[in-house]
């Protein structure tokens, strides 16, 4: 499965951009840091990386709607 990078914004509303796509981790971990550290301090986007079957599987996983992991002292 190959692996996706995204820029997703927020703001109006939610945007999925397709940037690039690698088939090795390590390859699509350096140049989602690298795109991270060339963005612009004031940006309102992120850059994310996602492991997908594909480029629909990964928009899939990104607009999925995730509970907020617990807290410590939430029982």
């Amino acid at each position: 499965m190959p692996y996706f990078i995204y820029r997703v914004t927020e703001f109006p509303i939610k945007q999925l951009q397709k940037l690039e796509q690698f088939d090795a981790y390590r390859e699509a971990s350096a140049r989602a840091k690298q795109l991270r550290a060339e963005q612009a301090e004031d940006s309102r986007s992120l850059i994310k990386m996602i492991h997908a079957e594909s480029e629909l599987h990964a928009e899939d996983l990104l607009n999925e709607v995730r509970e907020p992991a617990p807290q410590l002292g939430d029982d």
